[in-house]
Formats: structure tokens, sequence, C-alpha cells
């Protein structure tokens, strides 16, 4: 079946750059040029991957992404930034965002990160490995995209859900952020390693009793990353 993308930009210009190179993959692409239209096209389900331009006329894609992340809409987010715009960036990850392209970008490039997106899609269904995994009072079921800890639900963005499954793989294993990041993009080109920081971040504001001191998200200096049972 063919995967559906919808791009949103005001630029008429970029639009056919990027739905050209989407097309020519073999994508299915539409496009809007407004951030209500975003939403809109976010809430009927029937695409695979949004394409999100930061900023729009009406409401900016930072907020697009926060309207949909708090709808527990999982359709996975590819931010369109300024080559500058690292607050825009990180603001985008910390709201759910699983990805971002920064501008000017090739075609190589985008569409890289769009089959990336899709491959970590099919990566999380559960024939690839067990559904539930248990780490002390955190309990991950991959199959029903699911989150318990403490006997809490948490609500996680796809790409925080195949950070954590990484982790809760391996408990006590201090994993790098380029090992994070091949997992995110199940390739070798893995992009910003910051990006990694983000979710791990993200994670802990989620998980944690206290984002601030982690306990069970540990950081293990010079080296990466682990998870403690707690």
């Amino acid at each position: 079946m063919t995967e559906r993308i919808l791009v949103v930009d005001d630029d008429l210009g970029i639009l056919d750059v990027v739905r050209y190179a989407l097309e020519s993959e073999g994508f299915g692409v539409e496009t809007v040029t407004d951030g209500g239209s975003a939403v809109e096209g976010a809430r009927t389900g029937r695409f695979d991957v949004l394409v999100l331009d930061v900023m729009l006329p009406d409401i900016s894609g930072t907020e697009v992404c926060r309207m949909i992340r708090a709808e527990e809409i999982t359709v996975p987010i590819l931010m369109l930034t300024a080559k500058d715009a690292e607050v825009d960036r990180v603001v985008g990850l910390e709201l759910g965002a699983d990805d971002y392209v920064t501008k000017p970008f090739s075609r190589a490039e985008l569409v890289s990160r769009v089959r990336a997106i899709l491959r970590r899609r099919d990566m999380d269904k559960p024939e690839h490995g067990p559904s539930v995994r248990r780490v002390g009072e955190l309990c991950v079921d991959l199959a029903r995209h699911e989150v318990t800890v403490e006997g809490r639900l948490v609500s996680l963005t796809p790409s925080e859900l195949k950070v954590l499954a990484l982790l809760v793989e391996r408990p006590e294993h201090v994993f790098t952020r380029r090992e994070i990041m091949r997992q995110l993009w199940q390739s070798d080109h893995v992009g910003d390693e910051h990006a990694a920081e983000v979710h791990i971040s993200n994670l802990r504001r989620k998980l944690e009793r206290d984002a601030q001191n982690p306990e069970r998200i540990v950081t293990v200096r010079g080296f990466g990353y682990k998870l403690v049972p707690l």
C-alpha cells in the first residue's frame, strides 16, 4: 500500500519541491498551506507522516505539533526549520516531533528522513519481538503502544516509545547517543545526536518521580544513558 504524506508549508515553491521529491519515490502526497488544515488532516488518520514547516501564517508549526500530541494523535511528524532556528528544533522535539530537516535541504536528505520514520513505524509492530517488557515498576506494551510506570498510564510520542523500547531491552546497559539515534532511524545515518538528549529529557519528565534528579534513566558521564530497575 502506498504511504501517504501530508506536507504543510505556506511557501508554494517549497511545496512543489517536496511534493515532487516524495511523489518521485512513490509516495502519495497531499499539501496544505496553514496550521489549521494540518491539524484537521492529522485528525483524519489518513496519513503515515506529516512534514510540517515551523513558520506558518496562522498557527506555528510547533503549536500544531503540540495540538496534535495533546489529542494523542500518533502520526509521525518531520519538522522543517530554518538553519539557525535551534530553539524551534528543540521545542519541536520536546512537543513530540520525531525529527527535523533544516532548510535548505536536499531531495535525498528529505526522502531519507521520511523513509527512516516509516522504517521505525514498521519496526514498532509486535511481530518483531516480545510485546510486553517490564523493568521494575515500568511496563512497556509495544503492541498496544502503552506505557505504565508505578501503575500510572503515560502517553509517549512514537520516538519516545522507540527510545524506551531500546532501553528496556537491556536494563543497566549503557547506550551511547549514537546508538539511540541509530535505533530511532534504523540506519547508520543518524542526523543530529542532540535529538537523543531531547528525547531522554522528555522521557525523564514523564517517567521519573523528579525529572531534575533522575533515578530511572541514569546518565553515565562520557558514555550515555542506562535504564535502572526501580
